[in-house]
């Protein structure tokens, strides 16, 4: 697990801090949780396996950083984490995801992760085994063809009426002398100072899109099936003529994949996966049996398969087994209708940790549109300059936007911080379309700009309930 699970609370909170405006209580709630992750690693391991995570319940309506403090805590340990949405799984027994893909998909997120660092730690080797296989290939030396014996595994694609030519191709022995082994040497310098990068080589190169069962269409056995025949199948090879620097990086691909150990990879992932996930589980307040959404039998039922999971189960993935025991699971919902007491008193237990978020306010959109790294504001700034158009809001601009977007939610459907999202887009509609034709120009936004685009929407209710 990543090094930055032994920040301290306030060190997480004060990162968080830099991309979600407020809500102080769940980012101090989520900041004990991963602390508490590192205190466990320091127990022994008999009491490693008694300690469980403190899952979160969170609860406020949309758009005030739910889901986003999460994210963010996941991207800060570089963890595995997943969000799904619990009406997905509402039919389930009947049309719907099994509750247990969430794990899977959890897992699928740790092997990215995981083979991202291996493949990192192996870059040079196999960057430098690229430039000798294209030294090579631009210095050949004697070649002999030697007749590879069949094997058993050629023999059963052939029996299976598969390509002949999925088995073992004729092998080349090469006889390099003192000469050409030098001129090969010189080779790879040129290559490394890209000195040759326009120059055309012919390699021969793995073929990967290879698959002798077609498409899996989405079935665990079949992808599980599929892995395997993939893995026992040789690979086949197409010759291609390439620009060297083309080359290089197709070349430094194919040696990464031979030097990432598999099997390692899905050790090491499950492992992650076990100890470092997070699985956010968003609208959980729709499947209580006082939310209005469809069939109560249903709902309840999803509680009870989500229960086993969240308790802690083994899980059967495609890379092996994996305990839920230590993921943390965050939950979230609006509870409008509903509230937390609604759920099963089972699944009530497995959330013991309750924070509530607050609403967002008018000087929360002044902040959020200029405080956070890569604000709302500074994200437009830097697409306009693209266009080589400089733009700038003006103090009262933007308290004329975030006054509109209190405005707006106050009186049809608050969807928090998303409200801006929409204010912006029709805001700065016109110069979005105009900038490709005006490079050089530096405009300002001011409030006058502000209530000339949307004084007349936000006035007229039917309006804004349609653009805003």
């Amino acid at each position: 697990m990543s090094e930055n699970i032994n920040q301290t609370p306030r060190q997480v909170v004060a990162e968080l801090d830099k991309y979600i405006i407020g809500q102080n209580d769940a980012k101090k709630s989520v900041a004990v949780a991963l602390r508490n992750r590192f205190r466990r690693m320091q127990l022994t391991e008999e009491m490693q396996k008694e300690v469980t995570p403190k899952n979160i319940l969170m609860i406020g309506p949309t758009g005030v950083g739910k889901t986003e403090i999460a994210r963010r805590l996941a991207n800060l340990v570089h963890a595995p984490f997943v969000k799904v949405e619990a009406t997905k799984f509402t039919e389930v027994g009947y049309v719907g995801r099994d509750v247990e893909s969430m794990v899977r998909d959890l897992v699928e997120n740790a092997i990215s992760l995981v083979e991202k660092e291996k493949r990192s730690d192996v870059y040079s080797k196999a960057y430098t085994q690229a430039l000798e296989r294209i030294a090579k290939a631009l210095k050949p030396g004697v070649k002999k063809k030697k007749s590879a014996s069949p094997n058993s595994i050629q023999s059963m694609f052939q029996q299976m009426g598969l390509p002949a030519d999925l088995g073992p191709e004729e092998e080349e022995v090469e006889e390099v002398s003192t000469e050409v082994a030098s001129q090969r040497r010189e080779i790879v310098e040129q290559l490394r100072k890209g000195i040759l990068d326009n120059r055309e080589v012919t390699l021969k190169i793995e073929d990967k899109a290879t698959n002798p069962l077609g498409a899996a269409g989405g079935n665990e056995q079949m992808v599980m099936l599929q892995s395997a025949l993939e893995s026992m199948t040789p690979k086949r090879k197409t010759k291609r003529t390439l620009k060297v620097k083309d080359a290089i990086k197709i070349l430094t691909e194919e040696e990464t994949d031979k030097l990432v150990d598999k099997n390692d990879l899905a050790t090491a992932a499950l492992k992650l996966a076990e100890e470092g996930g997070i699985i956010f589980i968003d609208e959980i307040d729709k499947i209580t049996s006082k939310s209005d959404q469809g069939g109560q039998v249903s709902r309840e039922g999803v509680q009870r398969d989500i229960l086993p999971i969240v308790e802690g189960s083994q899980v059967s993935t495609k890379y092996g087994n994996i305990q839920t025991d230590h993921i943390l699971f965050i939950s979230s919902g609006a509870f409008h209708v509903s509230k937390p007491s609604d759920l099963i008193p089972e699944l009530q237990g497995r959330f013991p940790i309750r924070v509530e978020l607050d609403d967002l306010t008018e000087e929360d959109f002044v902040r959020i549109l200029t405080e956070p790294d890569n604000a709302l504001l500074t994200q437009y700034r830097a697409l306009l300059e693209t266009e080589g158009v400089g733009v700038t809001f003006t103090k009262e601009a933007i308290a004329r936007i975030a006054a509109i977007a209190a405005q707006v939610n106050d009186e049809t459907d608050n969807i928090g911080a998303r409200r801006l999202h929409t204010i912006l887009e029709k805001l700065l509609e016109d110069l979005l379309f105009e900038s490709p034709d005006m490079p050089g120009q530096q405009i300002t936004i001011t409030e006058n700009y502000v209530d000339e685009k949307l004084a007349h929407i936000v006035s007229d209710q039917d309006l804004r309930r349609y653009i805003l």
